[in-house]
């Protein structure tokens, strides 16, 4: 614990991350070929989810998560259902060292989301006449690290210094 000079104790500001709000931006969901497509195929369908983080600052300490989850299920060349969400939260992150801020935000954040939007679109794929798509759990720390990657690899390294 840190103190003062004349000992007593110093006021620390414990790191914190705040949810002010959270909200389905976009959703969509089609089942372009019911009824027929409600009869299971006699093999399970193949299914194609996409997941990407975005974020903006809206403050010096609020952001703007935008968790966009994409997905289909076909069987052959038939698309059973698809669905397109966009799931925003909005968080206040304080105390943070300037240099986590960023990985806070689009791991932290998304990883707060996600749950409720699993929920959506398992709801969404039961109501339009299948199974709820339970979606595995997302390691959005090993995506943060891809996409760091890939925008290393996309960007030109400078040549080294003489």
């Amino acid at each position: 614990m840190n103190t003062t000079a004349n000992g007593a104790p110093t006021e620390s500001k414990a790191p914190g991350l705040n949810v002010l709000a959270q909200f389905i931006k976009d959703f969509s969901f089609e089942n372009p070929h019911a009824p027929q497509s409600l009869v299971p195929p006699p093999q399970p369908p193949s299914i194609n989810v996409q997941i990407n983080v975005t974020a903006n600052p809206l403050s010096g300490t609020d952001y703007n998560v935008d968790l966009k989850i994409e997905g289909k299920a076909q069987h052959e060349n038939t698309v059973l259902f698809s669905f397109d969400l966009s799931y925003g939260g909005v968080f206040r992150v304080q105390n943070i060292a300037p240099e986590a801020v960023h990985p806070v935000v689009l791991i932290e954040c998304p990883r707060l989301l996600f749950p409720f939007a699993r929920q959506i679109i398992a709801d969404a794929v039961r109501n339009g006449g299948f199974p709820p798509l339970l979606l595995e759990p997302v390691d959005f720390a090993a995506l943060y690290r891809q996409r760091l990657a890939e925008l290393q690899a996309a960007s030109p390294t400078p040549p080294p210094a003489a």
